[in-house]
Order: structure tokens, then C-alpha cells, then sequence
């Protein structure tokens, strides 16, 4: 948790808006079930308004916009964000983020020149971020925080980082993005 607050105040101090992603599902939701299969279903979990939904205070976003998943029509939506100065959170109902129809409107929209990652599931919702980033904007720098995510099975979570560096995906600690200077140097052109 140490790590995800420094993160988060370095964003802050630094100018760097959030986008982040909690799940808000609603009870009965597909993705539960009594007898989970730990791949496509799961118990109950993140249930709009409970405290499980909630996201921790190392993490906590400030002035938020939540991008809901009814879609909305992506030039109100970029209108929207082009007024709004604040973090984003991109509400899913799924653990895919861009299961969310606005999350592709939210990307073209800013269309960053790089993107750190850091939060859990790594194999799960965490993957999801990086093999859509690398599917939708392959151009973007991504960085995986890799001290700031886990996985829920270890092997899995191993294997995609594995996969990811191979993919060009840098992998680092979250000493290294919070050090003076380290993310601008690595964002110079080579």
C-alpha cells in the first residue's frame, strides 16, 4: 500500500491525471455465481454503493469524473473530458475495462504518450490494461509497476509479465517512476 500512495501523490505532484477503473457491479451480475470458476465468474464482489466497492485511500482520486457504462456518444463525452481537469474512474461491470463502451472514447481522447500501470488482479483486470493498450494504441509507452500489482495466482501473473516485456511492455519498480526525473528521461526520444 505504501507503494500505490506514492504513486498516486507523484501523479498528483507532478501533474499527471488518473485514470483508473473500479468494478461497480449490480447483485446478479453474470460474473457471479455460487460455484465460481475463478476464470469468468466469481463471488459477489464490488457491489455499487457497498464498501467493497470502494477504492482504498492509498488510491483515493481526486475531483473524479466516473465514466459510467451506458454509452454515451463520443463527442459529448470528449466535450465532457476536455472540461474537466480532475482524475477519471471508468466504471466496468466486467473485469475488463474495456468492456466499459466509453473506454475507447477515453483513450482516443487523450491519447497519452505513456501509461504506468499499477493495481490488482495483475492477471485479471490488470492484463486487460495492458492487452488493450497494446491492441488499441501499440505507439503508447506502458509501464507496469511491478511491485504495485499482484496476482491472485502467481504462475499466471508471472507468465503475462514474462509475455509483456517480451511485447516491449517495461517492467519496473515503483522506486524508478517515483525518482526525480526517471519517467521524463525515459520518455525522451531515443
Amino acid at each position: 500500500m505504501p507503494r500505490l500512495a506514492a504513486l498516486t501523490d507523484y501523479a498528483r505532484a507532478n501533474g499527471i491525471r488518473i485514470v483508473a477503473s473500479a468494478e461497480e457491479h449490480l447483485p446478479g451480475d453474470a460474473e457471479f455465481s455460487d460455484q465460481p470458476d475463478f476464470e469468468t465468474t466469481w463471488p459477489p464482489h464490488c457491489i455499487r454503493g457497498t464498501p467493497g466497492q470502494q477504492k482504498i485511500p492509498e488510491t483515493t482520486l481526486r475531483d473524479a469524473l466516473a465514466i459510467g457504462f451506458e454509452r454515451q456518444e463520443p463527442e459529448v463525452l470528449r466535450l465532457g473530458l476536455s472540461r474537466h481537469s480532475g482524475d477519471l474512474l471508468i466504471l466496468k461491470r466486467h473485469f475488463d475495462v474495456f468492456s466499459n463502451p466509453n473506454t475507447d472514447t477515453v483513450v482516443r481522447a487523450f491519447d497519452p504518450e505513456a501509461v504506468v500501470v499499477y493495481g490488482l488482479p495483475l492477471e485479471i483486470c490488470v492484463r486487460h490494461v495492458i492487452e488493450g493498450w497494446l491492441a488499441r494504441r501499440p505507439h503508447a509507452r506502458l509501464f507496469v509497476v511491478t511491485d504495485a500489482v499482484k496476482a491472485v495466482r502467481y504462475e499466471l501473473g508471472e507468465h503475462a509479465l514474462r509475455d509483456w516485456g517480451d511485447a516491449g511492455v517495461r517492467l519496473v519498480k515503483a522506486e524508478e517512476i517515483v525518482s526525480e526525473g526517471t519517467l521524463d528521461t525515459w520518455l525522451e526520444p531515443a
